[in-house]
């Protein structure tokens, strides 16, 4: 050997195979407690199902060429931007103030029958505003109750002169909307007014203030999280709603995406729901940044029941102004429908196909519901017992679909469907992926909520037995927490049963529901068999109303 030569006994540096790397990684990402790869993949494909029709729709807009866009942004946009953006925050607005004014008289104050209140002004969450918009043009549209008694009464043309009533404008879309979504504040700012703690109040009177500036300065602060939250929810349901909408003859977003489908104009949808999809991004967005700026905590451990304020003389108006308001959002809407349900009735309208489209509602909106309790399980669970960077992006990508609008996740499925699952298009398949598309995230919120009540340990003496991550869930888990599921999957089924865009674009010929009945009844004025489908599906709506009300 040369003395140039190195002896060949030095050690040698290791080198890890890409397997021993991968698995290392892996081991690392999921804090060194990965789930089973089944488990894994049953979430992820999950959330891949969730996110594909709305990042194709995206995708597909960017094909949509420059010229149609600039067209639509000189035309159609900026118009569309204001009748949407303005009725938004218009109902958002109102909503809230009646929400938090009912709130704080029902649970607050000495209102006659409050407890009764309670739950009566939590009814108007279970009738659809395309429902209340259908009442709403039977009791004051052009040929409408309203109208008839104006030109019977000769004394009120002579005094106001003209009918002076338009529901199909902004105003009679705005007034529908905020009567049948404020009860989304209404029930969050009553949960938050029965948690405060009376001490602060009783602080603040000992330093001299009146029961007004104990409202601004005391009870405002710790409502604002349930009014954000409040508020967020009916201002994305604005810019998703398209049955009222339609119904009165307003145009937004949603309503244009519709009709550009309906021309078979799909690339110009694709840009509308686009802008649509920024307009949701941004109001999420601004809702993230205000409630990291409002946080409000109540720090003393010595709870006391709020006191109950003395309304005076001004208990009578008071009570004046809630009838009001239940009068308007349930019993003119209510009684509307049971008149015109009789007159259906009498006329034969409840025949064999209405419950042929009962039976299709049923049948797709309990199969989404189904889907949903299966689909939403490892999801839940692996964000409970996994967690990690992988499974929060599953979580997100779940959620995608809930703060969109029915028309564009019908858009994306058609898309989809059309192109590569050709064998399921033009099924009614497609209306109950998207239902679970849109309504996953309820069945993983009630889900959620039983899970956190089951102790971690419970997996571990499972896991400890040999049993994998999957089968825990199975054995142990899904028997603990199936109240929550069932409650859950209830949840997606009477709000798919309510759907009315994504059925409208996704059914196949022949295949009618209640909802697209009362969209058909309703375009030509058939008032009389439009009115029991309505009814049906406002009865089949109550079924959840006491989970809510537990849970808030």
């Amino acid at each position: 050997m040369s003395s140039n030569e190195e002896p060949n006994n030095q050690p040698q540096k290791n080198k890890r195979s890409p397997k021993s790397y991968f698995r290392q990684t892996w081991l690392m990402i999921w804090n060194g407690n990965p789930p089973g790869l089944v488990l894994f993949l049953f979430g992820a494909v999950t959330a891949f199902i969730m996110a594909v029709p709305i990042v194709y729709v995206v995708w597909r807009s960017l094909f949509a060429g420059v010229d149609r866009w600039m067209r639509l942004l000189d035309d159609r946009i900026p118009g569309l931007l204001w009748n949407t953006l303005s009725l938004t925050f218009m109902v958002t607005l109102f909503a809230v103030i009646i929400g938090v004014s009912l709130a704080w008289f029902v649970n607050r104050t000495d209102l006659p029958g409050r407890k009764t209140w309670q739950w009566l002004l939590a009814l108007p969450l279970v009738i659809p505003p395309y429902v209340g918009a259908v009442a709403y043009i039977i009791v004051a549209g052009p040929t409408g109750w309203l109208r008839g008694m104006w030109n019977d009464t000769g004394w009120l043309q002579a005094l106001f002169g003209d009918y002076p009533i338009s529901i199909y404008s902004f105003w009679g879309v705005f007034f529908v909307l905020t009567m049948f979504t404020y009860p989304y504040v209404f029930l969050i700012a009553s949960a938050s007014l029965r948690k405060m703690n009376r001490n602060y109040e009783e602080v603040a009177r000992s330093q001299g203030m009146t029961t007004r500036q104990i409202f601004w300065k005391i009870n405002l602060p710790f409502l604002r999280p349930a009014i954000g939250a409040g508020a967020i929810l009916i201002a994305l349901y604005v810019l998703s709603d398209f049955g009222a909408i339609a119904m009165l003859r307003y145009n937004t977003f949603t309503a244009a995406i519709y009709y550009q489908m309906g021309s078979f104009d799909t690339l110009s949808a694709t840009v509308l729901s686009v802008v649509l999809i920024a307009l949701t991004l941004v109001i999420l967005w601004i809702e993230s940044k205000s409630r990291r700026r409002q946080k409000y905590y109540q720090t003393t451990n010595t709870y006391k029941a709020p006191d109950i304020l003395s309304l005076g003389r001004w208990k009578w108006p008071t009570l004046v102004y809630v009838v009001l308001i239940f009068s308007m959002s349930v019993i003119v809407p209510i009684g509307v429908l049971i008149y015109w349900s009789y007159v259906g009735i009498s006329f034969g309208a409840v025949d064999w196909d209405f419950w042929k489209y009962a039976w299709n509602s049923v049948r797709v909106s309990g199969l989404a519901a189904l889907l949903c309790m299966v689909l939403a399980l490892p999801i839940i669970y692996m964000k409970s017992r996994y967690p990690s960077v992988l499974t929060s992006v599953i979580d997100k990508l779940s959620y995608s679909g809930y703060a969109l609008p029915g028309v564009i996740v019908a858009l994306g499925i058609i898309f989809i469907f059309s192109q590569y699952f050709t064998f399921l298009y033009n099924t009614y398949y497609l209306i109950a992926i998207a239902f679970v598309v849109r309504f996953l995230p309820q069945a993983m919120q009630a889900g959620e909520a039983s899970l956190s009540l089951i102790s971690p340990r419970m997996d571990e003496a499972a896991r400890s037995l040999g049993y994998p991550p999957w089968k825990v869930m199975i054995k142990i888990i899904i028997p603990s927490i199936l109240p929550g599921v069932l409650a859950g999957g209830a949840l997606v089924f009477v709000s798919s049963i309510k759907e009315l865009p994504a059925t409208l674009l996704l059914r196949p010929a022949g295949f009618d529901t209640l909802a697209v009945r009362i969209w058909v009844d309703t375009s030509e004025a058939i008032y009389y068999s439009a009115a029991p489908a309505a009814l049906l599906i406002i009865l089949l709506s109550i079924i959840p109303l006491k989970y809510l009300l537990k849970k808030y």
